[in-house]
């Protein structure tokens, strides 16, 4: 598989950049997780969460408490997909700056 399509696989699906963005700075809570990320289906984030831990990015960690606590952080493979984050949002401001510019000399 060309190394271009493996990482949009590993990143593929709605909600994994907000994830893996949002797990940058510390570990969360699969509650805290779910509040950040307003309008995701329980099913849907426990898929993206599952899927990234598979892809070895993401580590889950069981507390055996009651209830359950759970929680999620970046790997050491994880930690090494920020860069990539932080050019997109790098990309992302500048080309809303540019458009919010051209349209203004409209």
């Amino acid at each position: 598989m060309h190394a271009i399509a493996f990482t949009q696989n590993v990143l593929s699906g709605r909600w994994k950049y907000f994830i893996l963005w949002y797990l940058k700075d510390t570990t969360r809570r699969y509650s805290d997780i779910k509040h950040f990320l307003e309008g995701i289906s329980q099913g849907s984030l426990t898929n993206q969460l599952r899927e990234l831990e598979q892809d070895g990015v993401i580590k889950r960690k069981v507390y055996p408490t009651v209830p359950p606590k759970v929680e999620y952080s970046l790997t050491e493979k994880g930690l090494k997909l920020l860069p990539v984050l932080e050019m997109m949002k790098a990309f992302g401001k500048e080309y809303i700056e540019e458009t919010e510019v051209a349209e203004f000399q409209k």
